[in-house]
């Protein structure tokens, strides 16, 4: 049952070097998600905006927007199964289709009526399957805009890196338990601009968030959900084609994975209203340019209420 405070196991102060990985723990609270235990953040008042996190990481991703978000919204965040500070279940066949049913639990039992979305990466992909069951009329709530971040949205032009292709591949259970702090960060950091790399507390901070609660032993499964993305692909794009809400793509164009062929992908299919294409930032904008992803961002959601005004 969602919404069951279950209490908070706080990180465990030998492996957190960052004080601010751990305030981002001690503000937030969990709920049940059936048998497990989901960490979210809550801050803000207004228009409600979820934020959906993207792979490998966690609703920390948000934190260097977080502050000036929660000043104009109410900010809806949750550590999806399998992620950050929520349970990593070992026997879970881990779905999209189930963080979206997660997600949509979560908001109709808090008694969310209308919704803005901000998606990264994976979040992205989650967000489409709220939009196509919107468009089903299967949603407790309505999608007033969505706005996405680096990801996959065609898989046809996705560019995974090696890591990616090991993890998928049938030895995807070895290389995950053998995944070493080194290989992460040698990894990690190639998806990042080549100005806008993240500082070694940063690496520490998204390593730590990936092994708590025994979390690198899952991340083969959790990646299944590129092969998702091919199976599901004309459900998942029709959903885009078929967006009534205003939508927006703050895109970092020095991303190998997803970078500017996915926008072009975008302009052919979707449209090319509402793009903003970051130069020299990679996969993480709102974590590598917080400031001009939070401008784009801002200006997006004027334009939406001055144009409903």
């Amino acid at each position: 049952m969602l919404n069951e405070d279950v209490g908070s196991s706080l990180l465990d102060p030998e492996q957190a070097e960052s004080d601010g990985l751990q305030r981002w723990q001690d503000a937030g609270s969990w709920f049940r998600y059936g048998e497990h235990a989901i960490f979210s953040r809550l801050a803000g008042q207004g228009e409600v905006l979820l934020l959906l996190h993207g792979f490998p990481s966690a609703s920390w991703d948000w934190h260097p927007v977080w502050p000036a978000l929660s000043e104009h919204y109410q900010l809806m965040a949750t550590d999806m199964l399998g992620f950050g500070f929520s349970d990593k279940p070992q026997e879970q066949e881990y779905s999209i289709i189930d963080q979206a049913d997660l997600q949509q639990g979560w908001l109709e039992e808090m008694g969310v009526t209308r919704v803005h979305i901000l998606a990264h990466d994976y979040g992205a992909t989650v967000a489409q399957e709220l939009l196509a069951r919107e468009q089903e009329g299967s949603l407790g709530f309505a999608i007033d805009s969505v706005a996405f971040m680096n990801s996959a949205l065609f898989p046809e032009v996705h560019q995974p890196i090696l890591i990616q292709k090991l993890l998928q591949s049938p030895f995807g259970g070895l290389v995950s338990r053998a995944l070493t702090k080194g290989v992460f960060q040698a990894n990690f950091r190639k998806i990042f601009g080549p100005d806008t790399q993240p500082t070694r507390s940063d690496i520490e901070d998204f390593w730590q968030l990936l092994i708590y609660n025994n979390g690198r032993g899952i991340i083969h499964q959790l990646i299944h959900y590129m092969e998702e993305r091919r199976i599901h692909r004309h459900r998942w794009v029709g959903a885009l084609q078929a967006m009534r809400q205003p939508a927006l793509l703050i895109w970092g164009g020095a991303d190998p994975v997803s970078g500017k062929a996915m926008v072009e992908r975008y302009r052919e299919l979707v449209g090319s209203a509402n793009i903003a294409v970051l130069e020299g930032v990679g996969h993480y904008p709102h974590f590598e340019a917080p400031a001009e992803t939070l401008q784009h961002y801002l200006r997006f959601r004027r334009g939406i209420k001055t144009s409903t005004d």
